[in-house]
């Protein structure tokens, strides 16, 4: 647990504008928020989708400005979104969430003011997270680049067969695989994609990425964890209408000779969690690891 020595003074709300009904409830927090004695702001996209008009408007840039905490209501996907954005002026999170609750939100709607309130006054969890950083490379220029807070992968198109990459590690060639993709996961997105793919959970201490071939056409090509300092670079050898996504960001299209560079960010993702929060509970809920147990 980490004592604040003073407490929030500035939240901003973010919230999944697309969820119906999700204004009653963004209202619900902010008027919570005040009566905590917090000022109260609305992330800019949060505000034109909902309506809300009560509230300053701001940007991500000027939220990393003027706010100490970002609430964000929604699930996962809305907690990435923002994460990616707010990660370089070092805000931390708070995700409350509307359904079930996700991996990195874990605050029920029906109980955010009993658990946030004592998270408000410096009692709380606190949680970094490592990021991905990186682009795509055509004839020596860099055409599109992203940050990742889960993952990188590199894919064959919807329609056509394998696509064959050529993987470096470093200055050291790794693998020429074909297969339907490649993806590379953080800690925090070991839980995502590539545990679908078949890919080991990585604890979200630990300093280190994982690949997992998707569909390989050999079987010796298997899920490996590396550090995560020094750069990974997939290159496009064969195969048509290969594309690179970052986290929901997509570069379609990528040609023969293109590579995908990824390397760890210089910024972290900061997340606070209610007092007794534990990774492996988190675990344990979401992937039903309770069944069977006495």
């Amino acid at each position: 647990m980490c004592l604040m020595s003073a407490r929030f003074r500035h939240a901003a709300i973010v919230g999944k504008f697309q969820a119906q009904g999700i204004r009653g409830a963004l209202e619900d927090v902010a008027h919570f928020l005040e009566d905590q004695g917090l000022e109260v702001s609305f992330e800019s996209a949060t505000a034109t989708a909902t309506g809300v008009s009560r509230y300053a408007s701001l940007s991500p840039a000027q939220m990393g400005a003027q706010c100490d905490l970002a609430v964000v209501v929604g699930g996962d996907g809305t907690m990435l979104g923002i994460g990616r954005e707010l990660a370089r002026y070092n805000i931390p999170l708070v995700g409350i969430n509307q359904g079930r609750l996700g991996f990195i939100t874990d605050i029920r709607m029906d109980q955010f003011r009993e658990v946030l309130a004592p998270m408000i006054q410096g009692e709380f969890v606190e949680d970094h997270r490592s990021m991905i950083e990186g682009g795509v490379w055509r004839d020596g220029d860099c055409i599109f680049e992203s940050l990742s807070m889960n993952d990188v992968v590199v894919s064959r198109g919807a329609v056509s067969g394998m696509v064959e990459l050529k993987v470096d590690i470093g200055d050291d060639f790794v693998a020429n695989l074909r297969a339907d993709g490649l993806i590379i996961a953080s800690p925090t997105g070991s839980t995502a994609y590539a545990l679908s793919a078949g890919g080991p959970i990585l604890h979200p201490s630990i300093a280190g990425w994982v690949v997992v071939p998707i569909a390989s056409h050999t079987l010796s090509n298997r899920p490996i964890v590396l550090p995560d300092h020094g750069e990974i670079c997939i290159e496009i050898v064969a195969g048509r209408d290969a594309s690179a996504n970052f986290d929901m960001q997509s570069l379609t299209s990528l040609l023969h000779g293109d590579q995908v560079r990824v390397r760890r960010s210089k910024h972290r993702v900061r997340f606070l969690h209610p007092r007794g929060w534990s990774y492996y509970a988190t675990l344990r809920r979401k992937l039903r690891w309770y069944e069977g147990g006495v």
